[in-house]
């Protein structure tokens, strides 16, 4: 437990990655997914979908290096679960 303010008790709660996947979804949310053993590579893009084993489904996706800050069109790609390291929100598409 944290304690916050004047005595009062914040409990933090985990939110499992499938949960906050789903949630990207619901909100069309435009996402970064930083990739398994390529530290330079990121990808931007909006979840279309997923299964149990977090793969994604996504439509639009950007591929962008961050040492040459040069980037490239995928379009409609599936990512694997497993090269999956982080996954964070940019903004809503909406």
């Amino acid at each position: 437990m944290v304690y916050h303010g004047q005595g009062q008790k914040v409990q933090k709660v985990m939110v499992y990655p499938i949960n906050l996947i789903f949630r990207y979804l619901q909100n069309i949310s435009q996402i970064q997914v930083w990739l398994y053993e390529q530290v330079n590579t990121l990808i931007e893009d909006c979840t279309i979908g997923f299964d149990e084993c977090m793969n994604l489904i996504s439509g639009d996706a950007e591929e962008t290096h961050s040492k040459t800050k040069s980037s490239k069109q995928l379009g409609w790609i599936v990512l694997k679960g497993d090269n999956i390291t982080l996954l964070q929100s940019v903004s809503n598409w909406k």
